[in-house]
């Protein structure tokens, strides 16, 4: 994989620590600003709602500017938005400073989904996918628990320092991997915007989207409300969340990697093995919680299976969107945090239920179910078979990091 990919993972790392890691930070926020925890909450839930508005909006403005200019803003705006709100004492301007920081990374994520597939052969996207979703699987591991133990030690507005100097060394990795050209798309090969927005017209695409979104529901509404049941349910000490959450996350970067090896050749394979093993482990989970080795080994194989079907359906994505080469990366983008906003909340609903703290995992189970009863019967479609894929005209031919067409092979 090209070296590129790897410094766009970075700025996924820094960008995937600042969205998860509020989780921990709340209670000091809430006493430092004096409003409610549930008050609090509203920056998660306005970071994925500007992730889901973002990402398309962002890479419109951005298709017609060559990559590296539209990455680096990204990033530097996102590392702006947090020393501000590092800096403030007024809970409106941090909520303002966390919506903006979600146009950034939408916008970020958008355009290197996108450059990602770019870089490599149009049969490697999958591949280019998972080193770029490294990023945030290795935000879930190590930056999550660093920051909540940096936020314990010196308080959240150290957390968020320490978030926006990371983007200063991920920045100069664009500046110094992704070339600086600007676009040069002749009129034959580049498809108007209208014309790649138009692709939201295809049902495969959206049902790929819609899939995607499900899975990815389903993951972020379990992981979401993993303190209780470690807590409550498992009987174990606070000190053991950061180990679940670190268990998840490693499960997610094997998943990734795994399914970025397959996703591409076979992702009808990963579908059909990894949906149903998904489907059966968020029951097992919530039924064997109170057994401390279950919810660990759990917890892992979860985060790996959870990762490699929603990786693999975004994947799919990309694919189906090939004839949108500047805003594929912003359907996926708003695929996943459109399941990022969603899944939390449909989980929250389960919590004053009879089966309170493991009802988010019972949730979880239910939208992959919900997933894989629309896949089933329209499998063909899903699966999307490579030797479709694998051809590619002129017109959907995906354009390089400098803006001009791929050679066509035919």
């Amino acid at each position: 994989m090209p070296l590129p990919l790897y410094l766009l993972a970075v700025a996924v790392f820094a960008m995937g620590t600042s969205e998860f890691m509020l989780a921990g930070l709340l209670p000091d926020i809430a006493s430092d600003l004096d409003v409610t925890v549930g008050t609090a909450a509203m920056l998660t839930s306005a970071f994925a709602i500007g992730m889901t508005v973002g990402a398309p909006l962002m890479a419109g403005i951005a298709r017609d500017r060559p990559a590296r200019s539209g990455l680096l803003g990204c990033v530097l705006v996102f590392s702006a938005s947090h020393a501000v709100g590092a800096a403030t004492s007024s809970y409106p301007l941090l909520l303002a400073t966390r919506v903006t920081s979600a146009l950034a990374n939408a916008g970020f994520l958008a355009v290197a989904l996108t450059t990602a597939a770019a870089l490599v052969p149009s049969d490697k996207k999958g591949r280019a996918l998972s080193v770029l979703l490294s990023g945030t699987t290795v935000a879930t591991i190590a930056g999550v628990p660093a920051g909540s133990a940096l936020g314990a030690q010196l308080g959240w507005r150290a957390v968020f320092w320490a978030v926006a100097a990371l983007c200063l060394p991920a920045a100069a990795g664009i500046l110094a991997g992704i070339p600086a050209r600007r676009a040069e798309r002749d009129v034959a090969g580049g498809p108007a915007l209208r014309s790649e927005l138009a692709q939201l017209r295809s049902p495969r695409l959206l049902l790929v989207m819609l899939l995607g979104a499900l899975v990815n529901a389903a993951t972020f509404g379990s992981f979401t409300f993993l303190a209780p049941v470690v807590t409550d349910t498992a009987g174990l000490g606070e000190l053991w969340i950061p180990v679940v959450l670190v268990l998840f996350g490693a499960g997610s970067l094997v998943g990734v990697t795994v399914a970025g090896r397959l996703s591409d050749q076979r992702p009808g394979l990963v579908i059909a093995a990894g949906g149903p093993l998904l489907l059966l482990g968020w029951p097992a989970l919530a039924m064997l919680a109170e057994e401390p080795i279950a919810l660990l080994v759990l917890a892992f194989v979860q985060g790996a299976l959870s990762f490699a079907l929603g990786g693999t359906l975004i994947t799919r994505v990309l694919y189906e969107a090939a004839g949108a080469p500047t805003m594929a990366g912003s359907y996926a983008t708003a695929a996943l945090n459109v399941g990022a906003a969603v899944g939390p909340v449909i989980a929250a609903t389960t919590l004053t239920t009879a089966v309170a703290d493991l009802g988010p995992l019972w949730a979880s189970g239910a939208l992959v179910a919900v997933a894989l009863l629309i896949a089933f019967p329209l499998r063909a479609v899903v699966a999307g078979p490579k030797r479709r894929d694998a051809p590619v005209t002129r017109a959907n031919a995906p354009v390089n990091v400098e803006g001009r067409r791929n050679p066509v092979e035919h």
